[in-house]
C-alpha cells in the first residue's frame, strides 16, 4: 500500500492489481483494513479505527483510492460521488490498431448496458432494451507504443464495469481484461486500467485537492509514447 494524500478527514492510497478494497467472499484482506492498521500504527491510536469506504476499484484495476478518516468527510464524500462533484481520470491501454494516432479532442461513447450477476459482467447495447442503464463516458488518445494505445478516460456516469465494457463496444478491449475480449491475459492478472488522478473540493476545508497515481510496475506504462 502507498499512501498519496492524508488528512485528518481523508485518505488516498494507490491500489495494486489484485487487491480488493473491501471485505467479500474470498476472505483475503481488503486494502480497507491495511489503511486502518496504517492509521492505527502511526498515530497510535487505541482501539477501533474509524475508516469509510466512498468508492471501489474492480479487483484488476490498480489506481487511486479515496477512504474517509471521519464520519462528517464520509457523510460528504457520499454525496459528493453521487452527486457527481468528484471528478477521476482513468488511462487505459488498449488493444487496437484503430487509435494509433494523434487525438486532442475527446469523443463520446454511449451505450445502453446491462448487468449479469452471475457472469459478474455487463453487456453494451446501441438502444434501451430492458433492465438497461445509459452509460456515457468521453475518452481521447494520449499516447502509444508499437501495439497499443493509451486512452484517457472521464466517466459522465457510473456503472458496473462501464469503462471495461465501453472500451471493448467500440472494438478497443483493455490489455488483458479477458472477459470484455482481449486476446490474453497478463502474467500478473491485472488489466491495464488505471485510476489515474481524482479532483474534488475538500469536504470539509474546502480547499481543492487534485492527486495523480504513481503509475504500476509493468514497464509497458512507462514506455508510453505521449502524444504532443
Amino acid at each position: 500500500m502507498r499512501v498519496v494524500y492524508e488528512d485528518n478527514h481523508i485518505i488516498i492510497v494507490y491500489k495494486e492489481s489484485g487487491e480488493i478494497v473491501q471485505g467479500d467472499k474470498t476472505g483475503d484482506t481488503p486494502l480497507s483494513e491495511t489503511v486502518k492498521e496504517y492509521i492505527k500504527e502511526k498515530y497510535q491510536k487505541p482501539g477501533a479505527v474509524f475508516l469509510g469506504v466512498v468508492h471501489r476499484l474492480d479487483r484488476p484495476v490498480s489506481g487511486l483510492v479515496v477512504f474517509a478518516r471521519t464520519s462528517k468527510a464520509l457523510t460528504r464524500l457520499n454525496n459528493m460521488f453521487r452527486d457527481g462533484e468528484v471528478h477521476k481520470t482513468y488511462w487505459a491501454i488498449v488493444e487496437s490498431e484503430k487509435l494509433r494516432v494523434k487525438s486532442e479532442e475527446f469523443a463520446t461513447a454511449e451505450h445502453w448496458l446491462t448487468r449479469n450477476e452471475q457472469q459478474n459482467k455487463s453487456y453494451a447495447y446501441d438502444h434501451e432494451v430492458p433492465r438497461s442503464k445509459k452509460a456515457i463516458l468521453r475518452y481521447r488518445v494520449i499516447g502509444h507504443s508499437d501495439r497499443y494505445s493509451l486512452v484517457e478516460v472521464q466517466l459522465l456516469t457510473g456503472r458496473h464495469h462501464q469503462i471495461r465494457c465501453q472500451l471493448s463496444a467500440i472494438g478497443c478491449p483493455i490489455k488483458g481484461d479477458l472477459k470484455y475480449g482481449a486476446p490474453r491475459s497478463n502474467p500478473d492478472g491485472s488489466i491495464s486500467l488505471l485510476s489515474h488522478r481524482v479532483e474534488f473540493i475538500h469536504p470539509v476545508s474546502k480547499e481543492p485537492i487534485v492527486v495523480e497515481s504513481p503509475l504500476p510496475a509493468d514497464p509497458l506504462w512507462s514506455h508510453m509514447k505521449m502524444n504532443r
